[in-house]
């Protein structure tokens, strides 16, 4: 081999290595490393419950560990959200979110502020809960019913505080929805996350916050809380006397708070099967449905295809909701 042959070879080397390493990394099973599941709130909320079983459950499955990411922060769970829509389309970013998901965007562009991702960077991949909010106060409030509560609200427009997981999150949404429903004017105290929010209410920071059945019936059953009122269609197993909006006259008062596993709308077609693989067979581990169950939250679990459905439905009528809202603190 001459000089001029010589460095022509040496010169394709490098692409010849490149391409032989992507070949084998698309060849390689997945998964091959860790995964991360981004939580885009704190520990003690929804969507935290809804994380930390199926993620033991899909170590057992997939054989790799599958580390829970309580990314918080943006009001509503944006940072988080963002930073999964970022990140690299190859399996090993995860998000667990809520149905805020849809919201957070239209309220920035309701605000004028920089959008800080898109729902269609995501794609569907299951649906683990799906429970209509409670509103909750605290055992030693003097409401004992909604009307109570309400007729509180009109003496004392804007004074009475209550929490949620922050600004137009699914908790603020709902309260909202109430309180132009009932004609009040109640005092916005967002957090972190509806883990901090809860423990703002059990130290009586705020005095109202609504939230998922799982995350209240400990502190409803140790008698550290009482609810008022269920912003489902109907009543549910875990509070089987507590009436719904509906019931008590508030006709368009109906609220859902749903946690799901996305992954990013451009992630290669094989690892996502996998993945709806892995989160049919988690959501039936007995653990899991244990873990649920005891939390007042049992398993809702939805295929990709179906809860891509539910999400453009669930999402329209959530976005009209905030556009009704308007500007709120």
């Amino acid at each position: 081999m001459n000089r001029r042959e010589l460095l022509k070879a040496a010169a394709v080397l490098p692409l010849a290595q490149a391409a032989f390493s992507n070949t084998a990394l698309a060849q390689s099973p997945y998964p091959s490393r860790n995964i991360t599941m981004i939580v885009p709130f704190p520990a003690g909320g929804q969507a935290d419950l809804a994380a930390r079983p199926v993620a033991l459950a899909l170590e057992k499955i997939l054989g790799k560990p599958v580390i829970v990411d309580n990314r918080a922060g943006g009001g509503g769970g944006s940072v988080g959200n963002a930073a999964a829509a970022r990140a690299e389309p190859d399996g090993y970013t995860l998000l667990m979110t809520l149905s805020s998901l849809a919201v957070l965007p239209e309220a920035d562009r309701l605000f004028d502020r920089p959008v800080a991702y898109e729902v269609s960077q995501f794609a569907p991949v299951a649906r683990v809960l799906a429970d209509p909010t409670l509103l909750a106060v605290p055992a030693s409030a003097p409401w004992k019913t909604l009307q109570d509560f309400v007729d509180d609200a009109r003496k004392r427009p804007g004074q009475i505080p209550y929490g949620s997981s922050g600004p137009y999150g699914t908790l603020h949404v709902a309260m909202e929805m109430f309180a132009a429903s009932a004609g009040i004017k109640l005092l916005h105290v967002p957090f972190r996350g509806a883990g901090p929010a809860l423990t703002a209410l059990l130290g009586g920071t705020v005095q109202a916050m609504a939230s998922a059945p799982g995350t209240l019936k400990q502190q409803v059953d140790d008698g550290k809380m009482r609810v008022l009122a269920n912003w489902g269609a109907e009543r549910i197993p875990s509070f089987p006397n507590l009436p719904t909006f509906r019931e008590l006259g508030y006709k368009d008062v109906e609220f859902y708070i749903w946690a799901g596993l996305f992954a990013q709308s451009a992630l290669p077609a094989p690892i996502m099967t996998r993945l709806r693989e892995a989160m049919a067979q988690a959501v039936k581990a007995p653990e899991v449905v244990k873990t649920f169950e005891t939390a007042g939250s049992p398993v809702a679990y939805m295929d990709a295809p179906e809860f891509a459905k539910f999400v453009a439905a669930d999402s329209a009528r959530l976005i009209a909701a905030v556009k009704k809202i308007g500007k709120v603190g």
